[in-house]
């Protein structure tokens, strides 16, 4: 057996026989390199172990305490057994660690990218999500949507003067009639000739007033300047434009649609309008490629001829009498896509800052001298990196999603992995209190590695462990986004514990051993001069000199307790308030970047279509239902009056609003015209049987016939000889609302306008059965879950939070007041979105389980940090906690703070929120770890392990510390046996 075994067997026996040595050898013997001469008796058993008077035996532990100490010490022997493996094979250890994930990496070749919002952001299995397949089953999609609103400018809010109107149609011309490329290929917006159907328009047909073979009138278009069938000489020529717009409706109502702001004279006749609106469809023509819809045909169109018509003509008119506000399919895309890749510059200097930070914070000095230790800061943001890639390539591997969201994971790991590598550095610097390098031999810092890792392994083991649990339990979220992002989340961060434990532990070790040998930082092969000053040892920090003598003496006062209790209880309270006020709303209009084009046509849209909203489609289905009852389907419009106040919010049904086939196939066979082919009809004007009803309407609603228009709201078998579905459209008014000076969709009238819709749908027992289909209904499902999806990811995040603390600290008590502690932080943080305008959204509900994961690191390692310290006075145990613990913590929530800092001038909705979350998180984590947690463990805080170490005394003037108060004899005995069981057998096994 080596000398050090019988050293340590000696120290514990002496121990045992005599409570002067144990005082004297065993209590400084893990900061020595060599041990002193001691005398060495046969170990006696721990039952004949005598006592003094002064020393009253311990008292008897209770079950719980026994089984808090027994958890502490498998714990402490698990992680003294790694590191003693780490610290005797380093670069093996490196070489290991790097070639495992790197081959994880290797996963990310299976990367599966969904920017669908859809599939990101709607629960699935919804009852929306129904409506919409068996929709999609009878009308595919088939036309892609542009639109542009022209509005008067500052001197002439009206837009309806002649010169604008030929300014207006000589854009529009532009439109119709410029080329487009694609792969060599040359496409307009209408067909080259009437009939030839090769253009990239959306066929409908009624879009002329006066009906000619012109390709344009096959097109779908929804424009004022119909009234001139889209033609430029009539324009010019016309020489009165209000008379001839006043041909596009019959009352004021059915100007509505394409004219903002309309005013009317006493007879009804349209006189001015401060906007219109046109509209033009494409075909559709997309395909899904790499998880995102693609178009590449249309989308060349719309950027080449589309935006970039309506570009030229707002520069032509800069400063003029219109303005101009539009949107294309492709608009959300570009803007969105580019403002996200664009922000992704701030992913770097994120870690350029945290880089700097580290390294200026992990060691004794700034410069690079000795101390310093910004290679360690290197390392650190390595191993964030390498946990990263290598969580990815698994994640990948069992195919879960990658969204857009997901890019917010780098700065969450940065803040988790670089607080790791805080707390395993100051495990190294607290082993070596008092212990000058040069006394170190290789042998006595494979134990100090040993020493330092189960010093920190159980710390950083219960925040890692309860961050992986509080995301693992966020990725059973109804939220393909949120349940994908929590799930690579809990990936990460198993690898981020792993390769802290293992690799970051390796390169701290070599680093130490540079440190010894005084050889330069980063620059290991260079030695560096001799210093001449002695070194006695490592001593505290000037952060961990603040908290032991100005924090926790002030905050452990009697007033310091009494005024944090009476603070937070303050802070609760509003908390509390803010949160029963937060709002869930659809804040999808936050994602436009504030000086996005977008932005613009929203506010247009607002401001002179407010009664403008959703398309709604009611689907009916069986087309002998339909037949049965088709006069209540042709009146179907006087249901639908009358609901634009209330819910379901349906606008007034009119001409351009409402289109109904069946309105227009009643109207048509009261005309000669279907008397002329043939069209027989009963009393009731209808067809008198089912399948001539199917044949009238199919020549009816053809492309080519009189109803064009409706050829795409019917779905014909293969055969065309039965009516499978047809579909009424109808229109939402706009649900939109003003919060705190911002315009958002209004969720909750969202909500109720899409359940009333279904029950009046369903009440509707004298029609073919029926469906309702809105593109929003998919997005409102989730407006309804997205709530409790919230409170009940953080309650059951929190609850097993609370487990796993209580398993890994093994103390009831103070595992209940962390977990408390934290509960209070995450409620306060929401109290704080409300104060801050914040709602909760997609995004918000991400970042707050984020928190969940973040606040419970702040107050873990400052609870666990107190059960290992010794002693009966709880505020000196407090204190002892925030000078070893608290910089670390602080140091890490700095990190964490500067990295995301640099997203508070981000323009993507998504980092500015994270920003603004994750400052929340790290100020009130803090806040609540490192003052009202120190002051409820000083108030209620148990009876420390039995492993517990002693409190120390600090010598102000040297910063270097001393045993204050001894351990108990079962303390001692606890460490030396744990030395001798694990620390000395290892080593021997693995420097043998």
């Amino acid at each position: 057996m080596s000398g050090a075994l019988l050293s340590a067997s000696a120290r514990s026996a002496s121990f045992l026989m005599s409570k002067t040595k144990s005082t004297s050898s065993v209590n400084e013997a893990p900061n020595q390199p060599e041990e002193e001469e001691v005398e060495t008796t046969p170990m006696a058993p721990p039952q004949e172990t005598t006592t003094t008077s002064t020393t009253p035996p311990p008292n008897k532990a209770t079950r719980c305490e026994s089984i808090g100490n027994r958890v502490d010490s498998s714990i402490s022997n698990f992680f003294y057994a790694i590191g003693t493996f780490v610290s005797s094979r380093p670069k093996l250890t490196i070489i290991v660690a790097l070639t495992i994930s790197i081959l994880c990496a290797g996963g990310m070749a299976k990367l599966n990218t969904e920017n669908r919002p859809e599939e990101l952001w709607v629960p699935q299995n919804t009852v929306a999500e129904e409506e919409g397949n068996a929709f999609l089953s009878f009308f595919p999609p088939t036309s892609r949507f542009q639109s542009v609103i022209v509005s008067g400018g500052a001197d002439d809010t009206n837009v309806l003067t002649k010169d604008n109107l030929v300014k207006v149609m000589e854009m529009h011309q532009s439109i119709q009639t410029t080329n487009s490329t694609y792969e060599g290929q040359n496409y307009t917006f209408a067909s080259s000739s009437f009939g030839a159907q090769d253009g990239l328009c959306t066929i409908a047909g009624g879009s002329c007033s006066n009906f000619e073979l012109n390709p344009i009138c096959l097109c779908l278009v929804i424009s004022p300047l119909k009234v001139w069938n889209y033609d430029l000489d009539k324009l010019q020529s016309d020489d009165d434009v209000m008379a001839t717009l006043n041909t596009y409706g019959k009352e004021p109502k059915d100007f509505e649609s394409v004219f903002g702001a309309p005013k009317f004279d006493e007879n009804g006749a349209l006189i001015s309008a401060e906007a219109i609106s046109l509209s033009y469809f494409l075909k559709d023509q997309s395909s899904l490629e790499g998880g995102s819809t693609v178009d590449p045909i249309n989308e060349e169109w719309e950027e080449s001829v589309f935006l970039a018509s309506v570009e030229l003509a707002q520069v032509e008119n800069d400063g003029g009498s219109l303005n101009f506000a539009y949107l294309s399919s492709r608009s959300f895309s570009d803007e969105f896509g580019g403002e996200i890749t664009g922000d992704l510059v701030f992913v770097q200097i994120s870690y350029v800052i945290a880089f700097l930070f580290v390294g200026a914070t992990l060691g004794s000095k700034l410069s690079c001298g000795k101390g310093s230790r910004w290679a360690m800061s290197l390392a650190a943001i390595f191993l964030v990196a390498l946990s990263t890639v290598a969580g990815f390539g698994v994640a990948s591997l069992f195919g879960l999603l990658y969204g857009p969201v997901h890019s917010v994971l780098p700065f969450v790991l940065l803040g988790i992995g670089v607080d790791d590598c805080f707390v395993i550095a100051n495990a190294f610097d607290r082993e070596r209190e008092g212990v000058a390098r040069a006394s170190e031999d290789d042998t006595s810092l494979i134990k100090r590695g040993a020493r330092a890792l189960s010093r920190a392994g159980a710390s950083i083991t219960v925040t890692s462990l309860t961050d992986l649990v509080a995301f693992a339990i966020s990725s059973s979220s109804a939220l393909p986004a949120l349940a994908s992002f929590c799930a690579f989340a809990s990936i990460n961060i198993l690898f981020l514990w792993m390769l802290a434990a293992t690799f970051f532990v390796a390169c701290m070790f070599i680093d130490e051993k540079r440190q010894r040998d005084n050889r330069r930082d980063c620059l290991c092969c260079f030695t560096r001069k001799v210093d001449e000053v002695e070194d006695t040892g490592s001593k505290e920090g000037y952060l961990s000199g603040y908290f032991r003598r100005y924090h926790a003496p002030t905050i452990l006062s009697r007033p310091g307790k009494m005024f944090t209790l009476i603070f937070f209880s303050v802070l609760f309270g509003l908390g509390v308030y803010g949160t029963i006020k937060l709002p869930v709303e659809d804040s999808a209009r936050n994602f436009i970047p504030v000086d996005s084009y977008i932005k613009d046509f929203s506010e247009a849209a607002d401001e002179y279509f407010p009664s403008s909203g959703e398309a709604l489609y009611i689907t009916f289905t069986n087309g002998e239902e339909i037949y049965k009852s088709r006069e209540g389907l042709a009146t179907l419009d006087t249901r639908l009056r009358g609901l634009s106040e209330e819910p379901p919010y349906i606008a007034e049904p009119n001409d351009y609003n409402y289109q109904n086939v069946m309105v227009g196939l009643k109207d048509y066979l009261a005309t000669d015209d279907a008397a002329a082919i043939g069209v027989v009809t009963g009393d009731d004007g209808w067809p008198t049987n089912y399948e001539d009803f199917v044949a009238t309407l199919r020549s009816y609603a053809q492309f080519m016939g009189p109803g064009a228009k409706y050829a795409q709201d019917i779905a014909l078998s293969s055969d065309g000889s039965d009516l499978e579905a047809l579909r009424v459209k109808a229109e939402y008014v706009r649900l939109t609302k003003t919060y705190r000076g911002e315009v958002l969709d209004d969720a909750s009238r969202q909500i109720d306008a899409m359940d009333a819709t279904r029950s009046m749908i369903s009440s509707w027992t004298d029609l073919a059965p029926a469906f309702p289909y809105s593109a929003t209904f998919i997005a409102i499902e989730g407006f309804k879950i997205i709530n409790t999806e919230l409170y009940r990811n953080v309650g059951l995040a929190i609850a097993a939070v609370g487990i796993i603390v209580l398993i890994t600290v093994a103390n009831i008590v103070t595992a209940l007041l962390i977990t408390v502690n934290v509960a209070f932080c995450i409620i306060e943080i929401l109290g704080a979105m409300f104060a801050l305008g914040l709602v909760i959204d997609s995004v918000s509900v991400i970042n707050i389980v984020l928190a969940v994961g973040l606040s419970i690191d702040y107050s873990a390692h400052i609870g666990h940090c107190f059960m290992v310290k010794g002693g009966t006075d709880n505020d000196a145990r407090a204190t002892e906690s925030l000078a070893d613990i608290g910089a670390s913590v602080l140091n890490g929530a700095m990190s964490t703070f500067l990295a995301v800092a640099v997203l508070l001038f981000s323009k993507s909705y998504v980092f500015r929120t994270l920003a603004i979350q994750f400052a929340l998180t790290v100020t009130l984590g803090v806040l609540h770890g490192l003052i009202l947690l120190p002051v409820l463990l000083a108030l209620f805080g148990p009876k420390p392990f039995a492993s517990a170490e002693p409190i120390k005394d600090v010598n102000e003037d040297e910063g270097t510390v001393e045993k204050k108060e001894s351990i108990s004899p079962m303390n001692t005995a606890h460490e030396t046996q744990h030395e001798v069981k694990v620390g000395e057998d290892a080593f021997e096994e693995n420097t043998a």
